[in-house]
């Protein structure tokens, strides 16, 4: 029995070079972290974690070589995510903070 599709098979060079990519990225974390960026500490940490999160998810997790369905659910989850942070910072945001001057 075929459903049609065949599996993709990754070659163990690309594993390599995301790996690697992904040590990269752990080491620039770790400089980031050594650094004072001001009121950027927070923005280049989301950005390295967020490029990290999307190696995984693209070449770990096949979601690159998956059908449209895949990346329905992920896009779905990324748009509740995006919601609920939103409703979040929102409510974060518009509070009167007691003790700030």
């Amino acid at each position: 029995m075929s459903s049609g599709t065949e599996p993709h098979i990754v070659s163990p060079a690309l594993y390599l070079l995301v790996w690697l990519a992904l040590m990269v990225g752990t080491g620039l974390t770790v400089f980031a972290a050594l650094q004072d960026f001001g009121v950027f500490n927070a923005v280049i940490a989301l950005v390295i974690a967020t490029t990290k999160a999307i190696l995984v998810i693209l070449f770990f997790m096949h979601v690159k070589y998956s059908g449209r369905h895949i990346a329905l659910v992920i896009l779905s989850g990324l748009f509740f995510l995006a919601v609920l942070l939103t409703l979040t910072l929102s409510d974060y945001l518009s509070r009167a903070w007691v003790g700030q001057g």
